[in-house]
């Protein structure tokens, strides 16, 4: 099998020698999302919910990309500044998993890239 590179811009950039997802066969490993913005790169403005959303909608841009959509996601990581903050994440996380949810873990992590609040990373199937 060989690795697929996938890319969009309607994600943001890679911030360093990373890919935004790779496709194997028919799973597609996305590199952690932060919460930049797909047009200039910056950090979204807001709370943890923002952040949240922004996270979500670069995944769902990184996932059509690659042909697949969120219902096709088989795990997702979630890595949060603050755990305090789990309950806000999984509101926003709830409006993007309606139903067959992903399998899922959620860490808390000491930091973060350009010191966000959330981060997460999804593998998918891709038919």
């Amino acid at each position: 099998m060989e690795k697929e590179i996938i890319t969009t811009e309607k994600a943001p950039q890679a911030i360093g020698p990373y890919s935004q997802a790779v496709k194997v066969g028919n799973l597609l490993y996305t590199s952690g999302q932060i919460p930049l913005s797909p047009v200039n790169g910056s950090l979204i403005e807001g709370g943890v919910a923002e952040q949240t959303k922004q996270v979500l909608e670069n995944l769902q841009a990184v996932l059509i990309a690659a042909g697949t959509s969120m219902d096709k996601v088989i795990k997702t990581t979630v890595f949060l500044k603050n755990m305090e903050n789990f309950n806000i994440v999984n509101e926003i996380y709830a409006q993007y998993f309606i139903s067959n949810y992903p399998a899922r873990s959620c860490v808390q992590v000491v930091k973060l890239p350009k010191d966000v609040e959330v981060e997460i990373e999804v593998i998918a199937l891709v038919e």
